[in-house]
């Protein structure tokens, strides 16, 4: 949100503060604006903060007990229910289905027989008063209907934040066992950095991409089997091989991810958590081992640790606590809009309709027309020595059915309007979409990866065929928009074979060398290789001046790289070694890959890691593994002070899913 200057100031208060919920707004806002319009405030000033102002707005005009989660209470659940009404369980990753202990307490011997005899009428038996029909279910839109409508729903959610996580592992099996605690005697320490580990990486996945590449559904099984591990294998010099290689690495299908996972574990499940009296998780000094003590004397410590976590805990810029909040804003969001029914009862009313034809209209006059393939293909023809006539007419295939995709939804959502056609329940949904700002399904199934909002992806949908366009019309750009390709892998790939066969090399034994040059834009492109523009970095910024990687600064959650020159070369193993300190990024693009591991509609973004300079002070392991990331996206940018404060370990993930075309603006 743009303000003028004298308002500027103002409401500079607002936007700096850590609980900007709690700052009044300047006269005479204040005194005129209703609780919730001050709300909105907050929405444009400060939208990473809009969950906990939703929180305190709500209990102060309901009360507290509307925010404040009861706690799980299976008797009154059951008290609700009898045999005709089922109790179902709706699971949440993370969270114990239900222990056997409770689970028993209200289970009834009775079952519900059906009569195998000889059909006489009489059908069923008769149903036992006591019997109860329990059902455990994952969040499924297959789930019967009938069945949740009419019966009891109970969830327990998993717990959030390192203190709740470190306490119900140190109040479960095996952990709160008496006799199982006595019998890790000399290995209390290395049992609550295990457990600390733990907590870690399942905290890591509210992070987004930032935290893990792919977000893994790490159990209390895996805790629970390395616990056993510890305590039957302690001394051995392999012993924390399983719990890296097998309990939670088994589950890390991606080599970032891993390495990420090794680098953590070293941290937390080592010989010095042993031997050293003042060991420490953080920087700062907040997260220390608790010297050798008793079972109750742990629970005590961990009692007493910090109910927030900063992000230093995690190893991270305490940028990405924005990123954090800024999810759970949209998630928020989302879920309101899902509120407002479907797409027939939005468009039943003629200011709906009004609206939908207006949209349709307006998307309409700015498609041009689809490229000529035929006209293409005889300007850039098949050639040996330039594979990049080839990317050209691909890419222009690839958006013509994207764009042909988009014309006749629209065209047929107009004529469903006005009454030519059936409103079906594709354009209903198309509908839904239109009217709410997000990108139909329809188009996003044959679109690139995008983030953005309706009015940005079609913006940024028009700036691509209009590249391809310039390309078609003045030949081969010098500089080439990377974000601009739906398909980034045959542009690189199209680069590798136009030096392999002007050198005359086979092209699996080649690389890249990525140099960033000092410059926005180009007139002339290189002898080799190519010019790439239009990416940014996430978790890191680029010094111009220094020309090397630099901590980024307070809510700056991206930062724009100049021109990056791709030089195709001869493999060569580490070849950045020894002459500056190096950091692996790399640039997200699309690929469906182990489809068999993930969960389903999941999609690996990757492209090609690249190793960058930084500063002698940051080592790679500072960065390690990758905080860093080319992200050929427009970034959302929240302005904020010149000025970074250090931490002694950075680790992030090194890409983002999704990513190819960008966030929102």
């Amino acid at each position: 949100m743009n303000l003028n200057p004298p308002y500027k100031q103002l409401f500079m208060p607002i936007y700096n503060s850590k609980e900007p919920w709690t700052i009044a707004p300047p006269s005479p806002w204040n005194e005129q604006l209703s609780d919730l319009q001050k709300m909105i405030i907050v929405r444009c000033l400060r939208p990473d903060k809009i969950v906990p102002t939703v929180t305190e707005y709500v209990k102060n005009n309901l009360g507290q007990k509307f925010v404040q989660p009861p706690p799980f209470d299976l008797s009154k659940s059951y008290l609700d229910s009898d045999c005709t009404i089922p109790l179902v369980f709706v699971l949440s990753p993370g969270a114990d289905p239900m222990a056997s202990k409770s689970y028993h307490l209200y289970s009834s011997p009775s079952l519900w027989v059906r009569d195998r005899g000889p059909l006489k009428g009489h059908g069923f038996r008769t149903r036992h008063k006591d019997f109860r029909l329990w059902l455990t279910s994952y969040p499924s839109a297959k789930f019967p209907v009938a069945i949740l409508q009419n019966s009891v729903k109970m969830t327990n959610e998993p717990p959030t934040g390192l203190r709740l996580n470190l306490l119900q592992s140190y109040q479960s099996d095996p952990i709160s066992d008496p006799s199982f605690f006595s019998s890790c005697s000399e290995k209390e320490k290395l049992l609550y950095g295990l457990c600390f580990f733990h907590a870690l990486v399942q905290e890591r996945k509210k992070f987004g991409p930032l935290g893990w590449n792919i977000a893994y559904g790490f159990n209390e099984s895996d805790l629970h089997i390395s616990i056993r591990q510890l305590q039957v294998r302690f001394g051995e010099k392999k012993s924390a091989c399983t719990p890296r290689e097998c309990n939670y690495g088994g589950r890390v299908v991606d080599d970032w991810d891993r390495r990420l996972l090794m680098t953590i574990l070293a941290g937390f499940y080592n010989k010095e958590i042993i031997e050293s009296s003042d060991y420490s998780f953080s920087a700062s000094g907040h997260y220390v081992v608790p010297p050798k003590a008793s079972y109750d004397d742990y629970v005590a410590f961990i009692e007493n640790l910090p109910d927030i976590q900063h992000p230093e805990v995690f190893g991270m810029h305490e940028n990405v606590d924005i990123f954090k909040d800024l999810q759970q804003t949209k998630l928020l969001f989302d879920s309101l809009l899902l509120t407002q029914g479907g797409g027939s009862k939005m468009g039943s009313s003629s200011g709906s309709d009004n609206t939908l034809l207006e949209i349709s209209k307006d998307i309409l006059s700015k498609l041009p027309d689809d490229f000529d393939l035929d006209a293409a293909l005889e300007k850039y023809p098949v050639q040996y020595e330039e594979s990049m006539n080839t990317i050209l007419v691909q890419e222009m295939e690839r958006y013509n059915v994207l764009s042909s995709t988009i014309r006749l939804s629209l065209q047929n959502l107009q004529k469903a309007v006005k009454g030519l056609v059936v409103m079906d329940a594709v354009l209903e949904a198309v509908a839904g979409s239109l009217l709410v700002g997000k990108v139909p399904e329809t188009w996003a199934k044959r679109s690139y990866p995008s983030l953005k909002p309706l009015g940005s992806y079609i913006n940024d949908f028009l700036a691509r065929l209009k590249f391809l366009q310039d390309w078609y019309d003045n030949g081969k750009p010098a500089v080439f928009w990377l974000p601009g390709f739906f398909f980034t892998q045959a542009f690189l790939t199209g680069d590798m074979q136009n030096f392999a066969r002007m050198h005359h090399i086979a092209i699996d034994r080649l690389s890249f060398e990525f140099e960033v040059l000092p410059i926005d834009d180009s007139d002339t492109p290189p002898e080799d290789g190519v010019y790439i523009k239009g990416l940014f970095l996430d978790g890191a910024k680029w010094d111009r001046e220094s020309g090397v990687l630099a901590e980024q600064d307070p809510k700056v959650l991206f930062d724009t790289i100049p021109i990056i020159w791709l030089k195709p070369c001869k493999y060569v193993a580490d070849h950045f070694q020894g002459l500056y300190h190096k950091l692996s990024s790399s640039v997200p693009c699309k690929y469906n890959a182990n489809d068999f591991l993930l969960p389903v509609g999941y999609v690996i973004e990757f492209t090609l890691g690249e190793a960058l300079p930084t500063l002698p002070t940051l080592t790679a392991r500072h960065w390690l593994p990758p905080s860093g990331f080319w992200a050929p996206t427009s970034p959302r940018t929240i302005p904020g002070p010149t000025t970074s404060k250090p931490w002694s370990r950075r680790l992030s993930s090194g890409y983002t899913s999704c990513m190819s075309s960008g966030r929102s603006t």
